[in-house]
């Protein structure tokens, strides 16, 4: 009773506290509503900065809160996009401020047209837990880019990265230009309900729909990066080697704890134990051992990992065919949270691993018999984030690709297309709106805002009133045809 109550004092605490950042950098917007290039490239240098000088202190926090986060992991995965983004960022941004000409049809001549890129105001982020570090920044350094004042509320279950996030960019950045906001999910409703120019929120596609509902009571524009079931296509005539230690990578890398992770496999019928034989060499040549390996990722929580074995546990009693790979057969059900991955066979659509997103090294294996069976597979589903091809065919590639809808897709790989600085990132129907990363970030965070400018000749006064004049009837001849 006593917890709940300093949980909730705290709570109020912490969002009259967002409450006043959000006064204070929409005023602070105000006095400078169209920040120099000098000075947007200055903040994403002090960003890097941020980020280099404190690399050790954010392996080491990601690392306790998920009990063991490998450290190359958070490098690959969060530490070196967001300094490459930076990097991306700063030579490209001179460029990206500047107004685009665009034409003038011959009947509104003597004029021009160019789009002014403006700074949309005050910017809210919501960051998940799977990818603490990459997902704060990522979208600050666009944000930033566009010249924007920012508002970051981190997750509560990542109490040591955000603790430290909110430390770091306070002693770099004023809190009227960058400012953190932690606390639980009475904080984060608060923080969605505010009035933001604009809203990035990644996470699942359930709390999406509340963060959508509470930013259209005050028409906040939102960019939505959820998740989904996104699925990995091997062809027939693939060699599966290649095919299944892509996969192993991409399904085991974070333990799957990743919004574009592959969800479930769509395999040949006939090449299934090639498969899982293929799959499992991978898998032990990556991770000889589970239990004591850093470089294998641990479940972020309790209640995560149960999440997942329920996941098993409902396979298994509707008939699933379970395969454990654990390479050295240790015991990990006894102090630690670190899961096996498990191919699962003979799966339905009834059993829970096929209807949620997996989060997890679990991966099902569905079987078909024709590219327009599995592509049919597919497509009767809700659009995913992520869509993957193994199979080195360039006619096969092109027809899959123009037949099937996901956010992003990788031919012959998995995951890399979230790290290429010159590509959009986003999803498609229930897997997200909106695209962020490069230029496009910039886009998203800024006011395309169109001009059209003439001088003293105004040309216009040709189709003044009183119409029904000859000159009338000409214009008309020449541009309605």
């Amino acid at each position: 009773m006593v917890a709940n109550v300093v949980r909730l004092t705290e709570s109020k605490k912490q969002v009259q506290q967002l409450n006043r950042i959000y006064v204070e950098q929409r005023e602070a917007f105000r006095r400078n509503v169209m920040p120099s290039l000098a000075e947007r490239k200055e903040n994403l240098k002090r960003l890097k900065r941020a980020l280099l000088s404190n690399q050790e202190r954010f392996l080491a926090a990601i690392d306790q809160d998920f009990g063991c986060r490998s450290p190359d992991e958070t490098l690959l995965a969060e530490m070196m996009p967001s300094v490459q983004g930076i990097n991306y960022a700063l030579k490209h941004l001179q460029q990206w401020m500047k107004p685009s000409r665009r034409h003038v049809a011959l009947v509104f001549q003597p004029a021009s047209n160019k789009v002014y890129y403006q700074p949309l105001g005050v910017v809210g982020i919501i960051v998940p837990w799977n990818y603490p570090l990459l997902l704060a920044i990522s979208p600050l350094v666009g944000a930033l880019a566009a010249g924007n004042r920012v508002m970051i509320k981190m997750s509560e279950f990542t109490p040591h990265t955000s603790a430290l996030m909110k430390e770091i960019l306070e002693a770099h950045f004023p809190q009227d230009l960058v400012a953190v906001v932690n606390g639980d999910a009475e904080v984060a409703a608060a923080f969605s309900s505010k009035p933001f120019d604009h809203l990035l929120f990644t996470g699942s596609t359930a709390v999406g729909r509340h963060v959508m509902r509470a930013a259209a009571e005050n028409l906040t524009p939102v960019t939505l990066e959820l998740g989904g079931k996104s699925p990995a296509l091997i062809a027939s005539d693939v060699p599966m080697r290649d095919a299944a230690e892509r996969l192993a990578f991409g399904k085991t890398f974070n333990a799957g704890q990743t919004c574009v992770a592959p969800d479930y496999v769509l395999c040949p019928a006939d090449r299934v134990n090639e498969f899982v034989d293929e799959f499992r060499s991978a898998f032990a040549r990556m991770y000889g051992s589970l239990r004591d390996n850093p470089d294998f990722t641990s479940i972020i929580n309790e209640r995560q990992y149960q999440r997942l074995q329920h996941y098993l546990d409902d396979a298994r009693q509707k008939g699933a065919r379970i395969i454990e790979l654990n390479p050295a057969d240790e015991n990990l059900h006894d102090g630690t949270r670190k899961l096996a991955p498990h191919l699962v066979l003979n799966v339905s659509d009834d059993m829970l691993i096929m209807q949620e997103e997996i989060f997890g090294p679990l991966l099902p294996v569905v079987t078909y018999g024709s590219v327009d069976e599995a592509l049919n597979y597919i497509n009767d589903r809700p659009r995913p984030l992520a869509m993957y091809y193994f199979g080195y065919d360039r006619n096969a590639q092109k027809y899959v690709m123009d037949q099937t809808h996901s956010g992003g897709m990788c031919i012959n790989d998995t995951l890399m297309h979230v790290a290429q600085d010159d590509m959009p990132f986003g999803g498609v129907g229930t897997s997200g709106m909106g695209h962020y990363h490069g230029k496009e970030g910039f886009l998203t965070f800024s006011n395309a805002r169109g001009v059209f400018s003439k001088q003293r000749l105004n040309s216009g006064k040709m189709v003044y009133a009183p119409h029904g004049t000859l000159l009338h009837r000409f214009v008309y001849s020449l541009f309605i045809r």
